[in-house]
């Protein structure tokens, strides 16, 4: 499942691997900090904030502090990224179903970390 989440993320919202892993991984985990993120995709400490700001700007994850970090709803965060985008390629922004799904797929797992 991770993986397919991961393909459509790069495929359909343009990002990259990393940044669709660090994503995924506060969407279904709940804040984290960088040194859970680089400890759990074995990662360097900078890569985790490196990527974590990228997804900051990209509108998928926020910022609470310089090194902690949380997910938006994920339906929201995909159509954010989706949208930025769209602007990034200078294409139309409109519905795209890939990222519909994939923001429905992963709020279910979303609510289950912020209710734990």
């Amino acid at each position: 499942m991770t993986r397919r989440f991961v393909e459509i993320l790069v495929s359909e919202a343009g990002l990259s691997k990393m940044q669709a892993e660090v994503f995924i991984l506060i969407t279904v985990n709940g804040r984290m900090d960088d040194i859970q993120i680089s400890e759990t995709l074995k990662i360097s400490r900078d890569d985790a904030r490196h990527t974590a700001a990228q997804l900051v700007a990209l509108g998928g994850i926020i910022e609470y502090t310089d090194t902690l970090y949380e997910a938006l709803h994920p339906r929201f965060a995909a159509v954010n990224m989706y949208r930025r985008y769209c602007q990034r390629q200078n294409v139309i922004f409109g519905r795209n179903k890939e990222i519909d799904n994939l923001g429905a797929a992963l709020e279910a797992p979303y609510d289950a970390a912020r209710t734990k």
